[in-house]
């Protein structure tokens, strides 16, 4: 081989080396096409990307208080009680799920608390509650009478009702009248949530 022909394949050599980092020459090797083709640059079709659509509450997962609507229902009275069922029912085009206790407490017209928040009635185990799109599920809220108990009294305004594990509360106006405030006997007490409107 000449010393021609030596150099050409030594300067051939070099350019297919690695490197190719900053500062340096970039050079590239097209290798011979097949005999009756042409060599063509490929270049990859661009792809069109879509940023990633928020994630939605999958079915089955708990419902939250935008997805529901909460009620008082009928007093149902029995030796110096009051028992109403508190509904809470979805109104989303998905189904969720509650289960355990909502939370519950009394407003003035000012929106000021009227007594303590109701007791937990233990004796029931909670059960989880799947509400398809429409259904309810219901919780007893319970008192004594104030006028058979001697406890204070006031009339409130409405009735904040919180989901299970949610922190934002629904409001209910109240029409039905006293509830204990404060003494004896002035406990409001609420059941865990079953299925439908009430018992």
């Amino acid at each position: 081989m000449s010393a021609a022909g030596a150099a050409a394949v030594l300067g051939l050599l070099c350019a297919c080396g690695g490197g190719g980092g900053a500062g340096s020459a970039s050079a590239s090797y097209v290798s011979p096409a097949p005999s009756g083709t042409s060599a063509q640059a490929s270049t990859a079709p661009a792809v069109a990307t879509t940023p990633p659509s928020p994630a939605q509450p999958a079915a089955g997962d708990r419902c939250h208080t935008s997805e529901l609507r909460a009620s008082v229902g009928r007093d149902d009275p029995g030796a110096g009680q009051r028992n109403f069922p508190v509904v809470l029912t979805n109104e989303s085009g998905r189904t969720c799920t509650v289960r355990g206790y909502p939370g519950a407490a009394f407003l003035d017209a000012s929106d000021r608390q009227l007594g303590p928040d109701p007791r937990r009635e233990p004796g029931s185990d909670p059960v989880t509650v799947t509400l398809a799109p429409g259904r309810s599920a219901w919780a007893g809220l319970t008192f004594s009478r104030p006028e058979v108990s001697g406890a204070e009294s006031a009339t409130p305004a409405t009735l904040l009702v919180t989901p299970p594990d949610e922190r934002d509360p629904l409001r209910v106006p109240w029409t039905a009248g006293t509830v204990p405030v404060s003494g004896n006997a002035s406990s409001v007490r609420l059941t865990v949530l079953a299925p439908g409107t009430g018992p």
